[in-house]
């Protein structure tokens, strides 16, 4: 086969694999703002059956975590075999279930459970629930158009752009709006980072610390317990400070360069799960080993 195709098809497996881990970030992130939103009122109902259609089922409790039971043939027996699990964690319901399937879940219990009818679903639906018939709302001559008021709903709730009468106050607001995003940017970053923990806790377990960084100015580890812990030499005080938190960690550390430095010391440290990279390196070696180590010094898992 091609090269140049196999190639062409790796690029696109890798982008498609970055846009996933993007879409379920921000996926979990919002879902996990709603079930904040919505604990006090999900403790007082004593959680909610989401989802109860053979052979599915989900419920969240009132601590906010799932129950999922699904039901298959057993290949061996020939009989009809449940299985139930608790899901923990925002994130491990994301890697399971299509966001707006969700959504719709809460809604359509929370009705049932209040005892109103199904919410319609379309805009026809909407229309004659309100006691509106299609032609009356849209007559051949014109008339308001459902969509776009629902488009100007939307459009009026979003932020206005700033704006400023001279340049020394539009040079103010957008620092203030600069370091308003960079909080945001944090934020997310933080919650990538404990995303992370959560999902590889068990592994790490296994493996047990494994050490990322170790240089004059930083000390930066992976604990059993799957946990980020790391130690900085600040430039101001000049003294050691010790990061244990995602939200301190981001202070010093860009997640994308962390996941890059883990990955590198795995390959090191277990050279049979990347043989291409102890290949690459042994080449490297072999045509300029000085160069090679000269190059590896202080950002050597950062190319």
């Amino acid at each position: 086969m091609d090269t140049s195709r196999n190639d062409l098809l790796g690029e696109i497996a890798a982008d498609a694999a970055l846009e996933r881990s993007d879409f379920l970030v921000q996926s979990t992130e919002q879902f996990r703002r709603f079930l904040d939103a919505n604990k006090s009122r999900i403790d007082a109902l004593g959680g909610l059956t989401l989802i109860d259609e053979d052979p599915d089922y989900l419920s969240i409790a009132p601590d906010l975590t799932f129950r999922s039971r699904t039901r298959y043939i057993d290949d061996l027996t020939g009989e009809w075999t449940s299985e139930t699990e608790v899901i923990e964690t925002a994130a491990e319901l994301i890697e399971l279930y299509n966001p707006a399937d969700l959504y719709t879940a809460f809604a359509e219990a929370a009705r049932d459970a209040a005892g109103l009818g199904q919410e319609p679903t379309a805009a026809p639906d909407m229309l004659e629930s309100a006691g509106i018939g299609v032609d009356e709302s849209m007559p051949p001559g014109g008339g308001a158009d459902p969509y776009a008021a629902a488009a100007d709903d939307w459009a009026a709730a979003q932020p206005a752009p700033l704006d400023a009468d001279d340049d020394e106050i539009a040079a103010q607001r957008l620092y203030d709006l600069a370091l308003e995003f960079q909080e945001r940017s944090q934020r997310a970053e933080s919650r990538l980072l404990e995303q992370f923990e959560e999902a590889s806790s068990l592994l790490t377990a296994r493996i047990g610390d494994l050490i990322i960084n170790d240089d004059d100015d930083e000390r930066l580890t992976l604990t059993a317990s799957g946990a980020f812990s790391a130690e900085v030499l600040t430039e101001e005080e000049n003294e050691w400070r010790r990061l244990d938190t995602a939200d301190q960690l981001v202070e010093y550390y860009d997640p994308t360069d962390v996941f890059g430095d883990l990955a590198d010391a795995l390959a090191e440290g277990y050279p049979s799960i990347a043989p291409e990279l102890t290949a690459a390196a042994d080449a490297a070696n072999g045509t300029g080993g000085e160069a090679a180590a000269e190059d590896g010094g202080e950002d050597a898992p950062r190319a």
